[in-house]
């Protein structure tokens, strides 16, 4: 400080805290009731949570990996099985779920290498781009044509003209 300063304006502040000396013998309440609810509620609680969680350690569940059995194909059910028919086209619908997903994962996969490698993409993104081909025809030759409405049945009608086709050209073909 300036030596032409007020020093009762500006005091200085004081050397160390100051200690509050206990006159009384009598136990703070706050104390008291922070304990009380310690052993009385958060301990049990505490106690239970963490039982839990070993629990839960043992029988690890990742409930995003959940595998579902493979059912038969429509092709395999036999007539008139309406329960076989219903879990057939409920496959079918997961699988076409899954193969929309990889086809989208690779496209995403194409369009990030187009990205990173900027004007060199045609070299250096092929093995990419052949795979998108590749994953896509697959998709369109077993999903394509099928509309909205596509089911297990359409679906396994559709792949059936096609087979008759390519047996029919190797006929063709052959002769």
């Amino acid at each position: 400080m300036s030596e032409d300063s007020d020093r009762e304006a500006y005091k200085l502040p004081p050397t160390r805290t100051p200690h509050s000396d206990r006159i009384t013998s009598v136990p703070n309440p706050v104390d008291l009731i922070q304990t009380a609810f310690s052993y009385v509620v958060d301990a049990p609680i505490t106690f239970v949570r963490e039982w839990i969680e070993r629990q839960q350690a043992k029988n690890k569940f990742y409930y995003y990996h959940q595998k579902f059995r493979r059912v038969p194909d429509l092709s395999e059910c036999l007539e008139g099985d309406y329960l076989c028919y219903f879990e057939a086209e409920a496959q079918w619908r997961r699988d076409r779920l899954v193969d929309q997903q990889i086809v989208e994962i690779i496209r995403e996969r194409v369009g990030a290498c187009k990205h990173r490698e900027g004007p060199n993409h045609f070299q250096n993104c092929a093995k990419e781009m052949e795979l998108l081909a590749q994953v896509t025809k697959a998709y369109q030759d077993r999903y394509g044509d099928l509309g909205v409405h596509g089911n297990a049945r359409t679906c396994l009608m559709k792949q059936k003209h096609r087979m008759m086709e390519e047996r029919k050209a190797q006929a063709s073909e052959s002769q």
